[in-house]
C-alpha cells in the first residue's frame, strides 16, 4: 500500500542480487555439500512463485498481509543462507 516502501523493496530486491556474489565466501562452490542450504533454495523458489502469484492479485485485505509476509521471508533468505553456510563450514572442519 505504501508506494515509497514498494520502490525501496524493488530496488533492494534487485541490488541484493548484485551484492550476493561479493558476499559468497563458502569453501565449496556448489550446494551439494550444504544440505540445509538445498532446502533453503527450494524454500526460496516457492517464495518467488508465491510472490509472483500475489503480485497478480488485487490489493485487498488478505493479499496485502500475505505479500508483506512473503517479502519478509524473501529478504530473510539472503540473511539466513550465508549464516547457515558459515555454520556448516565450521561444522565440517
Amino acid at each position: 500500500p505504501n508506494k515509497l516502501g514498494g520502490v525501496i523493496a524493488l530496488i533492494m530486491s534487485i541490488a541484493i542480487l548484485f551484492i550476493l556474489p561479493i558476499l559468497h565466501t563458502n569453501k565449496s562452490q556448489g550446494l551439494q555439500f550444504y544440505p540445509i542450504n538445498q532446502i533453503l533454495f527450494w524454500y526460496m523458489v516457492i517464495i518467488i512463485i508465491l510472490l509472483t502469484w500475489i503480485g497478480a492479485r488485487p490489493v485487498e485485505a488478505p493479499f496485502i498481509l500475505t505479500g508483506q509476509i512473503l517479502t519478509v521471508l524473501y529478504f530473510s533468505y539472503y540473511i539466513l543462507n550465508p549464516m547457515i553456510s558459515k555454520i556448516w563450514d565450521n561444522f565440517l572442519k
